[in-house]
């Protein structure tokens, strides 16, 4: 059967925190270069590039995943992962209602630009996306994230600034499908959750240098949460 390679977290121009050459035919080009199979879009609060990233991955011969790095009111980020673009943006689109913060200062900050497939600038959004949080607790994203169809994983559990393990000491019961670390752990501190590894891209270069891979007829969403599920992925941490 053969092995899926996905990277289930980056970041695009977008995000603020994100360089202005990730555009999402930059991150596709980017995972065709790694060896993935799929690759997910997870900007911070918001899904606008969503569209122009399917089109890109498309062309790249890359299966997308579309999603975003939700901020919980705890300063907790949790990656919340959708089967289509229009299910992402629309979650993106309530997330960033919920989302509590300042407005955005590009000279401190940099810009949050969506694009169509063309990379022509569609608009930029108001609010700084990496400042603040939404209304939802951790535990309350986990069940919008699946009422509204998707995965929710947190992120980066094992970082002591907006991951949860060093922010609330510990990690709670869920409800989630995975949890994502940025290097290997004891399986205590996991919950005994399935491990995922991604790039946390902010760079195109950087795709792909961590990865989650599992076996499945063919790379898509529904064989993600599948092996979720039966806790059969792999993280590896070590790049390409």
């Amino acid at each position: 059967m053969p092995v899926i390679r996905a990277d289930l977290h980056t970041h695009s121009c977008l995000s603020p925190c994100g360089d202005l050459s990730a555009s999402p035919r930059a991150l596709a080009a980017a995972a065709r270069k790694a060896g993935l199979d799929m690759l997910a879009i997870t900007d911070h609060n918001t899904a606008l590039n969503a569209p122009a990233f399917e089109i890109a991955c498309r062309g790249e011969g890359i299966v997308p995943l579309f999603g975003l790095e939700l901020t919980t009111m705890e300063e907790v980020h949790a990656l919340a992962l959708f089967p289509t673009a229009l299910e992402a943006v629309r979650a993106g689109e309530e997330a960033y209602e919920r989302l509590e913060s300042e407005t955005l200062d590009p000279e401190a900050f940099g810009d949050q630009i969506w694009v169509n497939e063309d990379e022509e600038i569609e608009g930029s959004l108001e609010k700084l996306l990496i400042i603040g949080t939404t209304d939802l607790t951790l535990d309350d994203a986990g069940t919008w994230t699946r009422e509204l169809g998707g995965l929710f994983i947190p992120a980066h559990i094992d970082r002591s600034v907006f991951g949860v393990l060093g922010v609330l000491g510990f990690l709670p019961e869920g409800p989630f499908e995975a949890v994502e670390c940025t290097r290997p752990i004891d399986e205590v501190l996991t919950g005994g959750w399935p491990v995922t590894a991604s790039s946390d891209a902010h760079y195109p270069g950087d795709v792909g240098s961590r990865y989650t891979e599992w076996t499945s007829e063919k790379p898509d969403f529904d064989s993600l949460a599948a092996a979720l599920a039966s806790r059969t992925v792999t993280a590896h941490f070590g790049g390409r």
